[in-house]
């Protein structure tokens, strides 16, 4: 299975900053460690014209040449920096590869080591995220399907590629949601905490809240009928799968009470359902702000160790 990764670009953050910048590496060794059937990649950067799909040209303006306002940074949470930019480019980067590989390449499973950006909006960057990583390789999914299902056969040649985002990071996907607001060809799930950031959330085509203190047993029945209700909805031909952390019991700001256990069957319900339809996952990490930055990296971990076992189902010969 292919991971792609970009924590080589480390942002200059101030001293007290909330963001976690230190999980990637962490995460990238321990894939090196204890993964060794996962195959690592740096992410090349999103161009231009990549971030255009889902973002405005002005935007993707400001962010390059440093000329975001001061308020326009501090809704990110981040200062501008060259560095700031170029990892924003390749975080796009790594979904765009793993996304390519899963469903052009057909290997069914792949992964950004990071990702999921889900609070960027078409003009703007909010709460840690500067451009949708999910939503530009998306459209660009789409485009490169339609233009290769034209040229050649591709699993049943359908020229139009319907995409759905399970969203379960703790935090509604109100970027993506807003970005997608008007195209029915991408489905937005998002299963996340009533009263958390946003607070003013933006409507997705199936959003589930969830009070604070939920713990695995309402959690899990949630995302059954969530999906149950999904398929009923759409039939993708490719998700999107951001694997938050923050729903763990130890986050600081995830408000949910989600053992490791929860989230790690979470993980593998979500890879089983998609499996079973024959549908690509490309799956990022999203957030995860755990008081012990060891145990959010474990809870990323396993979600990869998911994703492996479930790329090696895909890769098995079919029995007649």
């Amino acid at each position: 299975m292919q991971a792609f990764y970009a924590d080589h670009f480390v942002l200059p953050l101030p001293d007290g900053h909330t963001f976690p910048m230190g999980k990637y590496e962490k995460l990238r060794s321990r894939v090196v460690a204890e993964c060794p059937g996962m195959r690592l990649g740096p992410a090349l950067p999103a161009t231009d014209g990549e971030l255009a799909l889902a973002h405005t040209p002005q935007y993707v303006e400001a962010v390059a040449q440093g000329h975001l306002s001061a308020a326009e940074q501090r809704e990110i949470g981040f200062p501008w920096s060259l560095r700031m930019a170029e990892r924003a480019r390749r975080s796009v980067g790594a979904t765009i590869a793993a996304a390519r590989v899963a469903l052009i390449d057909g290997e069914g499973v792949a992964a950004n080591l990071a990702g999921g950006t889900h609070h960027a909006q078409a003009d703007k960057g909010s709460g840690y995220c500067v451009f949708n990583d999910a939503a530009v390789a998306a459209r660009l999914m789409q485009a490169e399907w339609h233009r290769r299902s034209r040229a050649r056969p591709l699993r049943g040649n359908r020229e139009l590629l319907r995409v759905a985002v399970i969203d379960l990071d703790v935090h509604q996907g109100n970027g993506t949601a807003a970005i997608f607001a008007d195209d029915d060809t991408v489905f937005t799930l998002s299963l996340h905490g009533a009263k958390n950031f946003p607070f003013r959330k933006q409507a997705g085509d199936l959003d589930v809240e969830l009070a604070d203190g939920c713990a695995d047993d309402a959690y899990l029945d949630a995302l059954d009928a969530a999906l149950a209700a999904l398929w009923q909805r759409t039939a993708p031909g490719l998700v999107f799968y951001l694997a938050g952390a923050d729903p763990h019991e130890g986050d600081r700001l995830g408000r949910l009470k989600l053992t490791a256990e929860g989230l790690a069957e979470r993980d593998r319900r979500v890879f089983a359902a998609c499996r079973a339809r024959g549908i690509p996952v490309a799956v990022s990490m999203a957030g995860g702000y755990g008081r012990d930055i060891d145990v959010t990296v474990g809870v990323h971990l396993r979600t990869l160790q998911t994703a492996f076992e479930s790329w090696t189902q895909w890769k098995q010969p079919q029995v007649a």
